[in-house]
């Protein structure tokens, strides 16, 4: 059955959420935002491309800082409004430097940072 882009479940903004995992250890990278044209675009390249909210643009990631997502596998979820990406990531994936976006901890009451931004 071919893949029909009309079956996802956008919200009123017309986006869908999309959730950046590695590809071999399934640590969760990041998640950020797709619009039914980053879809188009993402499925087409093979580069993981976003709808940026903040700049009311596409951002391709890894296009400015070189730090890629290449798309291995592409999964919808069982209500088709929540995609799953498994990427191989070239450096790191959040802004921060950091491997994931995913850094801080809650326990025990405190925050925790996990990890520190990559050199």
């Amino acid at each position: 059955m071919a893949f029909d882009l009309n079956s996802l479940t956008f919200d009123a903004n017309g986006l869908i959420p999309a959730i950046a995992q590695d590809h071999v250890s399934g640590e969760v990278l990041m998640m950020a935002w797709m619009n039914a044209k980053a879809v188009e675009q993402t499925l087409a390249t093979g580069r993981v491309t976003y709808w940026s909210r903040s700049r009311q643009a596409f951002w391709i990631k890894g296009e400015t800082s070189g730090h890629v997502q290449k798309l291995v596998d592409f999964r919808v979820d069982c209500d088709r409004d929540c995609l799953l990406l498994r990427v191989e990531q070239e450096g790191p994936a959040c802004h921060t430097n950091r491997r994931s976006c995913f850094y801080t901890a809650v326990r025990d009451q405190d925050e925790v940072e996990l990890m520190t931004p990559m050199t």
